[in-house]
């Protein structure tokens, strides 16, 4: 067998263990549409000097409630059985939230923002679908909110301050859209008056700005934070290369916490937890595959950083601390900070990041510890995109591209490869004339590889170095929200997810449908873009003779079909790549071959595979 077909068949096999290895630790994720969840409340609130941060609720429903909703402890929380998502938002007076990107509601107990849809997003493909629900009210099935108050400091109680369960009315403002803040008031019968002024952009942050006017007759110390909670154990993909969970910034430095992790931490007030200071700049909250809600202080904001589980509500909770305020009296203080809460899309991260100084903000896209590949590649792909309209194009423009890229090493590799294909005759009368002397052989086939300027490895590096580049496709397609329920042509609707054809069905054109994604028969039933695949590597085979080696032969046969199948349940994005990749690869091999005086015959090799497997039935 010459040195040609030798690294063909290394490189090949080289590829298909490491993506092997691949499939076993990291197998293709069956498209499941996650649905938030949460919910929280409060306990205690001791003093704490001035300039320092006061201790916040802690998730726990506590008994005896007062007129405000809470106790000496802290807030109260209803932990009735679940109830329909409808029957929780009828139970609380609530304002209307609607932008051109958001709809919902917020609730008047509590001030919190409770109901929150994605007006661009659907559960599926199907335009008629519900849309994506991220925030849902204490009392559905799956509550998740962010909420915020006062944390009294000093001579002031729980009852003095607005809390999870105070009732606020509407100051000014009906509904909450862009151009029309909604104000909230509350008072608390000592001469303290509270006011919460929620605004929204065209996008997905609110500005939260918390204020007190202090008409009591003396100095007040308080402490505003933010809360947001998920109650109940969050459904999850629980898939090993994408984070699920707490994700925070600090100062500079990010941190990701899983559900079970968060578990795990120390005892820390009413439950588990950590509490992190941050000097300025840095954000906490909860983020899923596509969607998050964060709590960003302002810049150069000083705030304590703090993650939280109750086991016995099964409460997870970031919250953001904010420093201890004095207010005069006869004078107000307030504070203003964000809240994230919607699909985490690069560009409008990004530009959050820029416009507003939320440091590492595009961060909280799960870009992996490849991100210094993985960036690059999805800001290509958002780019072509946007060029061309189709993200199945941009993935194909980015093949070009990385092709053209590796051009100069596919070059020297391919008239390597050629040179090689040349030198098999003498290599053939050199064994005849060395016998078998393997060492003799050796010597004078790397003295001939010399004097040619041929190198026989040369073949597997165009391969391998696709090897890194299909990983981090991989992530990109599978952690960005613009590659979700993104189309191609014909019936690729969703390049997230595997091709919807099966040749079980003969793609369609029989009447039953494919096995079920949960049957061990649904390995066999891949798609159009699978089989283009396997043919598209097998042809690229052909553009040599097979090994004479039988053994060998058969190997190298079955290779595309191999693959074939184990890329055959990845995303259709990534299976539209290969075969991209491998008609490029074919055209590149074929035309360089053909310009070293070689030329390859790809339906002769095609008919010669066909006859021996003719003779070998006789």
């Amino acid at each position: 067998m010459d040195e040609q077909n030798k690294n063909l068949i290394l490189a090949t096999v080289l590829s298909g263990l490491v993506i092997l290895v691949w499939l076993v630790f990291f197998p293709p994720e069956q498209p499941v549409e996650p649905i938030p969840n949460t919910d929280i409340t409060a306990t205690t609130g001791s003093s704490s000097p001035q300039n320092q941060v006061a201790q916040t609720p802690s998730a726990g429903p506590v008994s005896g409630s007062s007129a405000n909703g809470q106790t000496a402890t802290g807030p109260t929380l209803n932990t009735s059985p679940a109830e329909t998502r409808v029957a929780a938002l009828a139970k609380t007076k609530r304002v209307v939230i609607d932008t051109p990107r958001l709809k919902g509601s917020l609730s008047l107990k509590g001030g919190r923002i409770d109901d929150l849809s994605l007006k661009d997003y659907r559960l599926t493909t199907d335009p008629k679908s519900a849309n994506v629900t991220l925030l849902s009210p204490v009392g559905s099935p799956t509550p998740y909110y962010a909420l915020y108050g006062w944390a009294p400091v000093g001579d002031l109680g729980f009852e003095d301050v607005p809390g999870a369960l105070t009732e606020w009315q509407v100051d000014s403002g009906d509904t909450l859209t862009v151009q029309t803040p909604v104000t909230l008031r509350w008072k608390n019968g000592k001469g303290l008056i509270f006011y919460r002024k929620i605004s929204v952009d065209d996008n997905y942050m609110f500005t939260v700005e918390q204020s007190v006017t202090n008409n009591s007759g003396s100095e007040v110390k308080l402490s505003p934070y933010g809360i947001i909670a998920r109650h109940g154990e969050p459904s999850v993909i629980g898939f090993y290369i994408l984070h699920e969970g707490v994700v925070q910034a600090s100062d500079g430095k990010l941190e990701e916490t899983k559900y079970k992790d968060v578990k795990k931490l120390d005892p820390f007030e009413t439950g588990v937890g950590e509490k992190i200071p941050v000097k300025s700049n840095g954000w906490i909250g909860f983020t899923d595959k596509y969607w998050m809600t964060t709590l960003i202080a302002g810049k150069g904001q000083k705030f304590d950083e703090v993650t939280k589980y109750s086991p016995k509500q099964t409460i997870y909770q970031t919250d953001m601390r904010l420093p201890i305020i004095s207010v005069a009296a006869g004078s107000s203080g307030s504070v203003s900070t964000l809240l994230f809460a919607g699909a985490k899309e690069w560009e409008t991260i990004r530009n959050y990041q820029d416009n507003l100084g939320i440091a590492q903000f595009v961060d909280s896209i799960d870009w992996g510890i490849f991100f210094f590949l993985t960036k690059p590649i999805f800001q290509v792909l958002h780019f072509m995109n946007n060029l061309f309209g189709n993200m199945g194009i941009a993935i194909i423009s980015l093949t070009v591209l990385i092709k053209a890229l590796l051009f100069p090493l596919a070059y020297k590799s391919y008239v390597s490869m050629a040179r090689m294909k040349e030198l098999q005759p003498e290599i053939e009368k050199m064994k005849a004339k060395v016998g078998d002397d393997r060492q003799k052989t050796q010597q004078e086939m790397m003295k001939m590889y010399k004097e040619k300027k041929v190198n026989p490895a040369s073949g597997c590096l165009p391969i391998l170095l696709q090897i890194p580049i299909f990983f981090s496709l991989y992530k990109v397609i599978f952690v960005t929200i613009e590659l979700r329920q993104a189309p191609f042509f014909g019936w690729i609707k969703d390049l997230s997810i595997p091709d919807p054809t099966s040749v079980l069905n003969l793609f369609g054109l029989l009447p039953f449908s494919p096995p079920d994604p949960s049957s061990a028969l649904n390995i066999l039933s891949i798609g159009v873009f699978p089989v283009l695949m396997g043919i598209s590597m097998w042809l690229q085979q052909k553009l040599n003779p097979a090994p004479t080696d039988k053994t060998q032969a058969k190997i190298f046969a079955l290779m595309p079909w191999v693959f074939m199948f184990m890329l055959g349940r990845f995303a259709s994005g990534l299976v539209v790549y290969w075969v991209a990749n491998n008609t490029i690869t074919f055209t590149q091999q074929y035309l360089i071959m053909r310009s070293q005086g070689i030329k390859p015959d790809v339906f002769g090799n095609i008919l010669k595979s066909f006859r021996r497997k003719a003779k070998a039935k006789e």
